[in-house]
């Protein structure tokens, strides 16, 4: 008889449980906005005073009466400044449309991405360029990991280059799988550089510009502080990556063949077109204020550009652009998900609550216990404003202040912004961008925190430790 794969009760054998699982990145984002309407129950509601610019006024925060009667909660009432309301249970699945409207620039500017991406492999330019790469650098990822880093991560520190780097995922993926590697490596590879770009911020425009004048610091002062984490940060980075690789068992085949000649003319015009727009891209975000909808728009270019110039017919540029944008629909879905639990956390008018609560936790403490606090309270804060300059226009002007009384500089409060802001955007759920990264890799959320955690805990103690130290260099 075939034996039951049930064990009767009492019997002696045993069965293997099942090995835990993070769950699918959407069925997490659900749970993180079903536990975010819980938390508008819980939380009381509140909010600061602010200017004209949306700043923050310190010591205006007020407590709001919240109004609990169950039939203007099912009635999704909207909070005003004197009466909140906590989140309507139907807000679980009401605020993913508001999130996905509140989100679609940047939503399209992914999709068009990966259109344009589907493009650019129809051309067949885009493995042409891998091996033209590979035969430059002998197809030893020791070599080519380290100077892919550094050229990420310095876009990232010096310019403030983030959701630009979504569009090179594609290309390290393909590298990776010439070399043998997995989309791990592809992925974290461009994540670890420029989340270390971000979390050093050298001359990172979008940290520093709105940060250091609320504390009554100069924009860009302090760099050469902010300029040692940086050649400190980068090659611990670089070293994990490759002690990754190593792990994984990888061994550097000295024998492997890649096409050295020349690229073809059609291919070399269309990298042009692909190098161009891309400077373009820069120019435009640092110089012109062009925002997602028009990064979005270059991106349409750049599809159009490179069918044009790869003598592709119009079918199938159409049909390659629409298996690009396909293949986004994940990294997409999650950033308008991530903007929904900032439309709950808004409507609910706990925000400023978090941010008030913990401020209070760093005053009247000794100059290095409150940078340190510092740091931990923008880590905190950053996983309910993954937004760079959104936090610092709401977290500097109140902590600003809890610094100055404490004998804390400007300088050392943007500095533990800096830090804080950075490190928690690298395994933060609620960060759109991160799982952009992570679903654009195809890698999962699980998969990514495994392997990210022992970076993050050593880079938070070493920041820990640049924070104390800046404090008592008088920095």
């Amino acid at each position: 008889m075939r034996a039951s794969a049930e064990t009767a009760p009492g019997s002696s054998q045993t069965t293997a449980a099942a090995p835990f699982k993070i769950p699918h990145a959407v069925v997490m984002m659900l749970l993180i906005i079903v536990v975010t309407v819980g938390l508008t129950y819980v939380i009381p509601s509140g909010a600061f005073d602010r200017d004209k610019g949306g700043l923050v006024r310190p010591g205006t925060y007020h407590v709001i009466s919240k109004d609990y009667a169950p039939g203007d909660i099912l009635a999704a009432k909207k909070s005003s400044t004197t009466l909140a309301y906590p989140a309507s249970p139907l807000a679980v699945f009401t605020s993913i449309p508001v999130g996905m409207t509140g989100a679609a620039s940047l939503i399209f500017m992914i999709m068009f991405i990966g259109g344009m991406f589907g493009v650019l492999q129809e051309t067949g330019a885009l493995n042409a360029g891998i091996e033209r790469l590979l035969a430059a650098t002998k197809g030893n990822v020791y070599v080519l990991a380290p100077l892919l880093m550094l050229a990420i991560a310095a876009g990232g520190t010096c310019l403030g280059l983030i959701s630009e780097y979504l569009v090179l995922i594609p290309i390290m993926l393909v590298l990776a799988k010439r070399l043998g590697l997995d989309a791990l490596f592809g992925t974290a590879l461009i994540t670890i550089a420029a989340k270390i770009g971000y979390m050093t911020s050298v001359t990172n425009p979008m940290a520093l510009v709105i940060a250091q004048p609320i504390v009554g610091v100069e924009v860009f002062s302090g760099i050469w502080f902010r300029l040692i984490t940086f050649v400190l940060y980068l090659p611990i980075g670089i070293w994990f990556l490759l002690r990754y690789v190593r792990k994984s068992g990888f061994v550097h085949n000295q024998h492997l063949e890649f096409s050295s000649a020349p690229l073809p003319g059609r291919h070399a015009a269309i990298w042009s077109v692909v190098t161009l727009s891309v400077v373009a891209i820069v120019v435009g975000a640092q110089k012109l204020d062009w925002e997602n909808r028009e990064l979005a728009a270059m991106y349409i270019f750049m599809a159009v550009a490179i069918a044009m110039v790869g003598r592709l017919t119009s079918r199938s540029a159409a049909g390659a652009f629409l298996t690009g944008m396909k293949a986004m629909v994940l990294p997409a879905l999650l950033v308008g998900l991530a903007k929904s639990v900032e439309v709950i956390l808004k409507d609910g008018l706990i925000l400023d609550s978090v941010i008030h609560s913990m401020a209070r936790l760093a005053e009247g403490q000794p100059p290095v216990i409150v940078a340190q606090a510092m740091v931990f309270i923008q880590m905190v804060i950053d996983v309910f404003i993954p937004s760079t300059s959104g936090k610092a226009a709401v977290t500097m002007p109140i902590l600003g202040p809890i610094g100055q009384l404490a004998g804390v500089s400007g300088q050392v409060c943007v500095q533990a912004f800096i830090f804080g802001n950075g490190l928690t955007n690298t395994i933060t759920p609620t960060s759109g961008m991160l799982l952009a990264y992570l679903a654009t890799g195809n890698v999962s959320y699980g998969q990514w925190l495994k392997f990210i955690l022992p970076l993050f805990l050593l880079l938070t103690v070493l920041s820990l430790a640049a924070i104390s130290i800046a404090v008592l260099i008088g920095y």
